[in-house]
């Protein structure tokens, strides 16, 4: 089967309502390709890697959190930007990214998804009176241990993440945000948590931290968001019935 693009990108802007985020990227179709789709490709980043394997698997799109056309970035069509772009225009692939909608969908983002693998119950944004929140807050069935939650992280995502120990205190409620949200660990701290969990990690977010009274961890950029562009792309493919295939170009960070 096969689905015309202009109504798959109809769909995925119904679903993850880009219209309401204030965003660092454009969201939706960023590389025009075939009209019609019957091969999807998903993956997290946009990489040469990624559209290679796209380009062997004869997809028609591809679906990613992480496009091009980032704000603050050289504008110019050159280098590593120009053979990405020309890989997908030479073999007429269409690049179609959502980067903060789809960290934020409620049940398919990458928020979400992480707190299902990792047994926390959504309570609440993290940014209170924000409906379109990027982070959570929420909670775990039972307390446990800053050690023994990281052995869980460790196992669900096959990465060891990192531990800033802030203290002897249990984690019952805990604070989220995929992705390179660091900078939001204040304001999860101001909720009262116990813990805050993101990607990445800063050299001030370590004093934060301890400071704050705060466990954090670090679990990964890569490895907290691949769940919510394979749960969009499984929707998409399962909607359209289209052969889809998720393909997870692994990255340290």
């Amino acid at each position: 089967m096969s689905v015309d693009r202009q109504v798959l990108l109809q769909c995925c802007n119904e679903l993850l309502t880009p219209g309401e985020f204030s965003d660092y990227c454009p969201n939706g179709l960023q590389v025009q390709g075939v009209e019609k789709i019957s091969t999807l490709v998903a993956g997290v980043t946009a990489n040469q890697a990624l559209i290679e394997r796209a380009i062997e698997q004869k997809a028609d799109a591809i679906l990613v959190h992480h496009g091009f056309f980032w704000k603050g970035e050289d504008p110019c069509i050159t280098g590593v930007k120009f053979r990405r772009i020309q890989s997908l225009l030479e073999h007429n692939i269409n690049l179609i990214a959502y980067h903060l909608p789809l960290d934020a969908h409620p049940t398919l983002g990458n928020n979400a998804r992480l707190a299902q693998l990792l047994g926390i119950t959504i309570a609440d944004g993290l940014e209170m009176g924000n409906p379109n929140s990027v982070g959570n807050i929420g909670y775990l069935a039972e307390a446990m241990s800053a050690q023994d939650f990281c052995q869980r992280i460790g196992r669900v995502l096959q990465r060891e993440p990192l531990l800033v120990d802030a203290g002897d205190h249990l984690i019952k409620s805990i604070g989220w945000c995929t992705g390179g949200a660091q900078s939001y660990l204040g304001q999860a701290a101001a909720r009262g948590v116990d813990a805050y969990l993101s990607g990445e990690i800063s050299e001030a977010t370590v004093h934060d931290a301890r400071e704050l009274g705060v466990h954090y961890i670090a679990a990964g950029h890569h490895a907290t968001e691949r769940y919510g562009v394979q749960a969009v792309a499984e929707y998409l493919a399962e909607k359209f019935d289209l052969d889809y295939q998720y393909i997870d170009i692994d990255s340290p960070a």
